[in-house]
């Protein structure tokens, strides 16, 4: 393995950048893969630009592009991750317009093994279930393309590049628009820097998918030093940042850094200028406890959180649903208000038993005139997430989906997507 006596993995480990992507198995979410490095080196290809529309070249084929690579040495890729100005872009909320939505293809056999498959069709019926009300782009694998593109058809786009796996909340940038009132709408991408969930999968693709996605798109890539994934965090697109202290206040992603850093880092990327923060659950899954399972902006003055279906005890998500309600009806709107607090109660009998299933619609996704949400085969429990969805979001249809594969990872649909916004004035 490696050069003569020398050992490649043990030289990652010693790359300050490589060394916390290390086996761990002692965790129930998500199949874990130990360090391969992607070894993928593609040419300067073509671009998109904010609006979302494709410059052509001879690399074009149809509905499909692809993302450029940067080498070792840098060349060819200059983004910008000077600290850009307080407040001068900002995340909106994700009920806002869209320009379309980015999702991620998974392919690696190492990481779902007999699951793939059924992932893959999950991954597929959400695409094209947005594609109904918005554009959707698929990055894909290059060796992957042909497979996918006769698979999804004309109506998703694809773009090539060096995906490890499906999770484009985490890996993609957030993007952000200029605030109200600037004469020059522009948009940015905000990057938390993508560590594998500190260290527990491979990630050598994911980790530079923001950076790409940046230069493909010609904007500037606005980078506060923070390690994390974009599931970590929700905005209500005012001011006000929701997260879980387990996924960024954790020395597998931010060591030495104290909360009150990791928040002022948060509060500047995201153009925010207030943040609620609930404890969450490290170690008890992948992500350490991501907010967008535990508690979601609806409206600037309404949170969802999650609800388990029976109040087992000595059960430790059922202790966090309980812990995460009690913070969030502890909190205030920027007005001073309390928050509107409504449940949304997990299935009682899902379809899905295995350990790690994620049995739980808080992970649906709002976009352009529908909110595409899961479906678990309780016909009871489904109804009345889509009653309340409807509630929640009474401009838009309620659309849900068998996601079992994909909830079988640990994941679900918001997961497994990030919007794209519309500039202001288009």
């Amino acid at each position: 393995m490696g050069r003569g006596t020398e050992c490649a993995f043990c030289e990652l480990l010693l790359d300050p950048v490589h060394r916390n992507e290390i086996l761990d198995v002692s965790l129930p979410r998500r199949t874990f893969l130990s360090v391969v490095p992607a070894g993928i080196s593609a040419a300067l290809l073509p671009a998109c630009s904010a609006e979302g529309e494709r410059s052509s070249t001879s690399a074009d084929s149809g509905n499909r592009g692809s993302l450029s690579t940067p080498n070792s040495t840098g060349e060819g890729f200059t983004p910008n991750t000077d600290p850009p100005a307080i407040h001068q872009f900002f995340m909106p909320a994700e009920e806002a317009e869209h320009e379309r939505t980015w999702m991620c293809w998974p392919s690696n056999e190492d990481i779902w093994g007999d699951g793939l498959e059924e992932v893959q069709n999950n991954i597929a019926e959400i695409a094209r279930a947005i594609a109904a009300f918005e554009p959707v782009t698929m990055l894909v694998r290059p060796e992957e393309m042909e497979a996918v593109a006769d698979l999804l058809g004309e109506e998703i786009e694809l773009l090539e590049a060096p995906v490890d796996d499906l999770w484009a909340r985490d890996t993609l940038p957030a993007f952000l628009i200029t605030a109200p009132g600037d004469p020059q709408p522009g948009m940015a991408a905000g990057r938390v820097r993508f560590n594998g969930w500190g260290g527990k999968q491979t990630h050598d693709g994911d980790a530079t998918l923001a950076e790409l996605l940046a230069t493909h798109l010609d904007i500037p890539l606005h980078d506060w030093g923070l390690v994390g994934e974009g599931g970590g965090f929700e905005v209500d697109g005012a001011g006000t940042v929701l997260a879980a202290e387990s996924s960024w206040v954790n020395d597998n992603r931010n060591p030495g850094k104290t909360r009150d850093e990791i928040e002022a880092g948060l509060l500047s990327l995201l153009g925010a200028d207030r943040m609620i923060w609930v404890d969450g659950l490290a170690g008890h899954d992948i992500t350490d406890g991501h907010i967008d399972t535990l508690a979601r902006f609806a409206s600037e003055t309404t949170i969802v959180v999650d609800a388990p279906a029976f109040p087992e005890e000595d059960n430790v998500w059922v202790d966090l649903a309980a812990r995460t309600k009690e913070l969030i009806e502890a909190a205030v709107t920027s007005d001073g208000e309390p928050y509107e607090v409504i449940e949304i109660t997990q299935p009682g009998e899902p379809r899905g038993t295995s350990d790690g299933f994620l049995a739980s619609y808080m992970n649906y996704y709002v976009c352009n005139g529908a909110v595409i949400a899961p479906e678990f085969g309780d016909e009871a429990a489904d109804a009345a997430a889509r009653e309340l969805l409807a509630e929640l979001f009474p401009d838009r249809e309620v659309v849900q989906i068998n996601i079992d594969g994909l909830a079988a990872g640990g994941g679900g649909i918001h997961c497994a997507t990030q919007q794209q916004p519309k500039l202001r004035g288009e």
